[in-house]
């Protein structure tokens, strides 16, 4: 027996959350039954219904795409605007993006239909690293590096601390690493913001230790055997 939400994470139809949200919904359909919040389900037996439509496990897709400026990193735009699903031409598997990265962000974005692997990714009890450089307005303090080191207090509450690196420092700008095991919205922005040193410009390299070396602006590869493996590892 499988909790459902778990079942239909593995299916690649939304994240434990967001199945929860469909099941709350009326919108999953147990052997034509509405499912209920705690159902279990067998996935051999059971007929599972999202929609109207019956979805079953799929076979697990990991991509990294190289996300350029100016896409949103959702799957669909009411107002017609690119989106990151249309670097995908070709593409047969339904995947999903890992986490988000604002319009004018660049660089590392993860993508599957693993919502369970996804869920993990992204929550902080994992501590799952994703490091960025970031172009900062004038040239940054060492005050400023610490309490972006140490936690920066936003709206939201404190940040994790956080690794930093001045990789450039001028008069008008500066250069930085960080590395962040959480996922606050904007946080990169927000705490460079909160210490006085706006930014300009910010592009991910990393996520999970997966980069995108090697591949244009717009490209994406499937993950390797050992690059898989690792995430699992990293999400126990």
């Amino acid at each position: 027996m499988l909790r459902l939400q778990k079942y239909l994470a593995q299916c690649g139809v939304a994240s434990r959350r967001e199945a929860e949200d469909l099941i709350r919904a009326g919108r999953v359909k147990v052997n034509g039954v509405v499912a209920m919040i705690g159902q279990s389900v067998e996935p051999d037996n059971d007929r599972v219904q999202v929609n109207g439509r019956q979805v079953a496990r799929e076979r697990h897709v990991y991509l990294v795409l190289n996300k350029p400026p100016g896409m949103l990193s959702t799957v669909k735009d009411s107002h017609g605007r690119p989106t990151v699903m249309d670097c995908f031409s070709g593409l047969k598997a339904r995947v999903y993006p890992v986490g988000r990265l604002d319009q004018d962000v660049r660089g590392v974005l993860l993508f599957t239909n693993d919502g369970e692997m996804a869920n993990r990714l992204l929550h902080p009890a994992y501590g799952v690293e994703k490091v960025y450089v970031a172009r900062v307005k004038g040239l940054i303090t060492q005050d400023a590096l610490h309490t972006l080191a140490t936690g920066v207090m936003l709206e939201d509450g404190k940040t994790a601390p956080a690794k930093v690196q001045i990789l450039e420092g001028h008069a008008t700008h500066s250069v930085l690493r960080l590395t962040l095991t959480e996922g606050k919205k904007r946080e990169v922005k927000r705490m460079c913001a909160a210490v006085g040193h706006p930014v300009l410009q910010l592009r991910r390299i990393a996520f999970a230790n997966i980069n995108a070396k090697g591949l244009p602006a717009g490209g994406w590869r499937h993950l390797s055997n050992v690059e898989v493996a690792m995430l699992r590892k990293l999400t126990r």
